[in-house]
């Protein structure tokens, strides 16, 4: 890389540090969950509660549906009933439990689900 490349770049990084900008981490959640590392995934149900219900609940509100689940960590029918209602867009058994296959569904959300939103 030659020398005016160089200066510029680092130029320009020391600009984007001066002003608070950063370049977006690779290991970043989706919609800045990040309650809990992507590779914690256990098994959850209803009665839960915890970091993973908290990173549960905020990746299924970048689903949509109305209303928002409120981020508490705690797995309740309401959490329950969104998790079916994700299981179903996705032609899973809607069991309401957040196992592998419903993990992998709310790391990687799909917004063209035409079941209606359990009210």
């Amino acid at each position: 890389m030659n020398r005016r490349i160089a200066s510029a770049l680092s130029i320009a990084a020391l600009a984007a540090g001066a002003l608070g900008v950063t370049a977006p981490s690779a290991s970043a959640a989706p919609g800045g969950c990040a309650y809990t590392s992507s590779p914690h995934r256990p098994t959850l149900t209803h009665g839960s509660t915890g970091a993973a219900v908290k990173q549960a609940q905020c990746l299924s509100n970048i689903w949509g549906g109305v209303p928002k689940l409120a981020v508490d960590g705690v797995f309740d029918r309401r959490t329950q009933a969104k998790m079916k209602w994700i299981q179903g867009c996705h032609g899973l058994a809607r069991q309401g439990t957040v196992g592998p296959k419903t993990w992998a569904v709310l790391y990687d959300p799909v917004p063209d689900c035409y079941d209606p939103y359990p009210g």
